[in-house]
């Protein structure tokens, strides 16, 4: 669970699980044509309300854990179910991971920039990868947050056992390469029932 001193935060829609003092819950719009276009088309973006007031506020979201980041004039890769809350005064949109192309499903992922409090959540225990010590590569959906300092690109381990149904099923992966973090949950994120 995450405590959040007012007077204003950005956070997660549904994700107010009690608060203590006056506050007010609204709506977060997109921010504009341009973001609400690309949420629309992509499926990023986490979908925020604004708090204002004062008093104390308690997010959380189905008992995940809570990781805090502080920026410094810097920026944050965030996957859209993931994204927690955020200070007003960083800045947000929804882009592209580059080098991630039509081959690995178009990914595209929620930006913060700017200095303040970016709380993330993750399925697990997560682990904190530098990349600048080697190459490092992880699965696109247990992959929650990375600098936006690292280039981002696709690995493909295909092999010719794939051909024939004998894959690992793991073909293929994001590769992080420059000065950076890479936080990986300890899974691919809660399961997905589908109705029958």
């Amino acid at each position: 669970m995450l405590r959040v001193q007012l007077p204003e935060v950005l956070a997660k829609q549904g994700s107010m699980v009690a608060f203590q003092g006056r506050m007010d819950f609204d709506y977060e719009g997109s921010g504009g044509i341009g973001k609400l276009f690309k949420k629309a088309m992509t499926g990023e973006g986490a979908s925020l309300m604004r708090v204002r007031g004062e008093g104390l506020l308690y997010l959380a979201d189905n008992a995940d854990d809570i990781h805090l980041f502080f920026l410094e004039n810097e920026g944050l890769t965030v996957n859209g179910r993931n994204l927690l809350a955020f200070q007003p005064q960083l800045s947000w949109d929804i882009q592209r991971v580059q080098g991630a192309g039509v081959a690995a499903g178009g990914l595209f992922n929620t930006t913060i920039n700017g200095t303040g409090w970016v709380a993330v959540t993750t399925h697990g225990t997560p682990v904190l990868l530098d990349a600048a010590q080697m190459p490092t590569y992880a699965d696109g959906q247990s992959a929650v947050c990375w600098s936006t300092s690292l280039q981002v690109g696709v690995n493909r381990t295909v092999k010719a056992g794939a051909l024939i149904g004998r894959g690992s099923g793991e073909a293929m992966q994001l590769a992080f390469n420059g000065q950076g973090f890479v936080l990986v949950q300890a899974s691919e994120g809660a399961p997905v029932v589908q109705a029958s």
